[in-house]
């Protein structure tokens, strides 16, 4: 009884620190899904991808996402270094593009630049299903062009990602949050509004009030749901030229047949953003029946974006128009697996390589090497030593054929096919067995 629970596996000592997760390699089909979509759409599209540290200098955060954001106030990674910088795990990836695409002088390159990126996110936030301390986004920034072609181009590409991991009945929510000369006065009325009913708001929108009082909209709490269906809205506010521009956006989509939502209330919850802001949701079954301008704050958009047109010269860099668009990989993959997606299957190996003794073994490592090189997928399993559990493995794997290399074949310089189905087996010479199986794996 003391040696069976000797074999007990013991607790483990050590876990990931919360809010963080391993990517196991179950795990991993969905990834490699997602981040492949992402590449090939990028390059069809023209986009380059671009890594940045995964910390930035704490200003670039602080000045483009802008004081009395949540991400801000709460959710930042900050620390100091022993020679007195202050530094900031990443919280979001677009400031630190803008600051690569200013220190690297891309401004003087022909116009538009077009850049993405992949890559692990960090903000400090509760723990929950879906939501993660480190979390992955993947993002289209588009530089130098101020073009309403430019906002629809980002949509449609936004949406043709997601329809090509598998998703379909869309919902798209658009809004313009103006300019500097139009956003100040609406700013005036809502807070005029809000005030007036600040007893029934949550304590974070009575701060948000003073600090920024565009983040009320963007608020999740009930109460504050129901006061905000009766508030101002933006796109009433507007001027004449950011009027216009949401204007020929729209047409943009309607031209391209692209369903969308007009959600006035839509502000996303990063200072930077001017005119154009989207994002896109995947509904619950009878969500996408919803018609008109009803709101879908209470659901975590799967992709969300919109123009910045005065972060790189908030971020000292030469006034630059620009637009762009993030999406949260683990968002994505959540509801890839609530929706059962069917993923492409890997390529499956059709050949095991089974060695005996040593000198098999170091000629099959060779071997192995010219078949990687011809794209021919062999399995092998050096550690098995006995032909018979090499040959199980082979069964369990269900290829067509096994190849087999003992001390004599090493010798003689040949090797044995031996056809899984029926057990008959060939001889041939080692340095034809590539040209061989190529053959027959094409018959």
């Amino acid at each position: 009884m003391r040696f069976i629970k000797s074999l007990r596996p013991k607790k483990p000592k050590y876990f990931a620190p919360s809010g963080t997760r391993d990517i196991l390699p179950n795990e991993q089909k969905y990834w490699e899904r997602v981040e492949q979509v992402v590449k090939d759409l990028a390059k069809y599209y023209g986009f380059q991808r671009i890594e940045t540290p995964i910390f930035e200098e704490t200003e670039i955060f602080s000045r483009g996402i802008g004081i009395g954001t949540d991400i801000i106030e709460k959710q930042m990674y900050s620390f100091r270094t022993k020679g007195g910088h202050y530094l900031t795990l990443r919280p979001e990836g677009t400031a630190p593009v803008v600051r690569a695409y200013i220190e690297h002088g891309m401004v003087a390159l022909s116009q538009p630049v077009k850049l993405f990126y992949i890559g692990p996110m960090f903000r400090y936030e509760r723990p929950q299903a879906g939501r993660y301390r480190q979390f992955y986004h993947f993002g289209f920034e588009y530089f130098g062009e101020m073009n309403p072609v430019t906002d629809a181009e980002i949509i449609q590409l936004s949406l043709k990602i997601l329809e090509e991991i598998g998703f379909n009945n869309l919902r798209l929510e658009i809004n313009s949050i103006g300019c500097s000369d139009c956003r100040p006065y609406f700013k005036k009325v809502l807070v005029n509004y809000y005030r007036k009913r600040e007893k029934e708001i949550c304590p974070d929108c009575r701060k948000r009030i003073t600090k920024n009082p565009l983040r009320v909209l963007d608020c999740k709490q009930n109460k504050c749901a129901r006061i905000r269906k009766n508030a101002p809205q933006i796109i009433d506010h507007l001027c004449e030229e950011c009027h216009n521009y949401l204007k020929e956006t729209l047409e943009f989509l309607d031209d391209l047949k692209i369903s969308y939502f007009l959600n006035p209330y839509l502000v996303r919850g990063l200072d930077y953003y001017t005119k154009t802001v989207f994002e896109i949701f995947f509904p619950e079954p009878g969500q996408e029946e919803k018609k008109g301008t009803e709101i879908q704050l209470s659901k975590n958009a799967l992709m969300g974006g919109g123009r910045y047109d005065n972060l790189v010269k908030l971020l000292r860099g030469r006034s630059t128009p620009a637009v762009g668009v993030a999406g949260g990989i683990e968002r994505i993959i959540e509801e890839m697996k609530s929706q059962k997606f069917d993923l492409p299957k890997s390529e499956q190996p059709k050949v095991f390589l089974a060695q005996i003794g040593d000198l098999g073994k170091k000629r099959s490592l060779a071997l192995l090497e010219e078949f990687r090189r011809s794209k021919v997928l062999v399995a092998q399993r050096f550690d098995r030593g006995s032909l018979k559990n090499q040959l199980k493995v082979a069964s369990d794997l269900r290829v067509k054929y096994c190849l087999i290399l003992g001390q004599k074949e090493a010798i003689d310089k040949t090797i044995i096919i031996r056809k899984m189905d029926t057990g008959s087996q060939k001889i041939v010479k080692i340095d034809k067995v590539v040209k061989e199986m190529k053959k027959k794996l094409k018959k």
